[in-house]
């Protein structure tokens, strides 16, 4: 039996809208996963590319159109391939006039604990996520941050597995979000496999070991943040001084920029030595040469614009 915590094979959800419902939403589109044990694994696309849609038929909320996903090798129908999996949604929506320490042990009868047992683990990820001393606090005073933590909290209680969390950093200041990404890293290294939903590009640089890139309910991506950062790199900047005539140099550059006292100009690698000779030759001096960082938001904004793509699901006529 195939233990992965996650794998999906062709995954599609279509959804049927409008009055008369006769046209329909492609929400997914052949999607494939498969996600390894103890890793964070990050589904990185704007909104409306299927991250949500995704989740939900993980969690059986929503059944497929076509193909199959399953948890720990037992399909996502089955009861028992959902124990073993802890969840926190996008706007966690908590009864606010229960406590936090409330709160997390009315989950943590939910999912089968009691007496002493309950105590402890209820101490234990409240302390884990910061609220020890907030837990006698309402839930309707807490900060974005708070509730984001209590989520947290009640997405560990039943000591899970596999953890899915869908954008648990949206909304959050830059201390809570670099909290909550570090939270994310401390449960990991306890050998417990995330799944990471965001559009926040710096999140998935920060927390994710492997990226997969949505774009209209497509993945038109995927692979390690280091990997796919680097094949798309071998862009040189050449900073230039003095006037040089760009038409006469022997390649034209991939980017060009005038500023007031210099030029930047981008060029591939194997380029680059020709293009020197080419700047001196010009009647220009060469300033500086060094290489373009190509980052994680420079792939997702390339591979959207080829995609042709638009932010949400496409309709299609029914």
């Amino acid at each position: 039996m195939n233990q992965l915590p996650i794998q999906a094979h062709s995954l599609s959800k279509t959804y049927p809208v409008g009055f008369t419902r006769t046209r329909r939403v492609n929400a997914l589109r052949g999607l494939d996963l498969s996600v390894e044990p103890g890793t964070v694994f990050g589904l990185l696309g704007p909104n409306g590319a299927g991250k949500s849609t995704t989740i939900k038929i993980l969690l059986d909320l929503v059944k497929p159109s076509g193909g199959k996903a399953e948890l720990f090798g037992r399909p996502t129908s089955d009861r028992q391939a959902r124990v073993d999996v802890g969840y926190v949604p996008e706007n966690p929506a908590p009864y606010e006039y229960l406590t936090g320490n409330e709160l997390v042990r009315l989950c943590g009868h939910l999912v089968g604990l009691s007496g002493h047992e309950l105590d402890k683990r209820a101490d234990q990820v409240l302390q884990r996520v910061g609220l020890d001393r907030a837990r006698s606090l309402q839930v309707r005073r807490y900060s974005k941050g708070m509730i984001q933590r209590v989520a947290l909290a009640q997405g560990l209680i039943g000591r899970p597995r596999l953890l899915i969390l869908d954008e648990p950093t949206s909304g959050l200041d830059p201390v809570g979000r670099r909290e909550i990404r570090d939270l994310i890293l401390e449960v990991r290294d306890q050998g417990v496999t995330i799944l990471f939903c965001t559009h926040i590009i710096p999140d998935v640089e920060a927390v994710c070991d492997r990226v997969a890139v949505l774009v209209a309910g497509q993945k038109v991506k995927e692979g390690g943040v280091r990997e796919l950062v680097s094949s798309e790199g071998g862009l040189v900047e050449i900073t230039v001084g003095g006037s040089p005539n760009l038409d006469s140099l022997p390649v034209a550059p991939e980017r060009a920029r005038q500023l007031p006292d210099r030029l930047l100009l981008t060029y591939r690698e194997n380029h680059v030595d020709h293009v020197l000779r080419g700047v001196l030759a010009a009647g220009g001096h060469v300033l500086a040469v060094q290489h373009v960082r190509f980052t994680l938001e420079d792939l997702f904004l390339k591979l959207l614009a080829e995609s042709g793509a638009p932010k949400v699901g496409s309709e299609i006529s029914g």
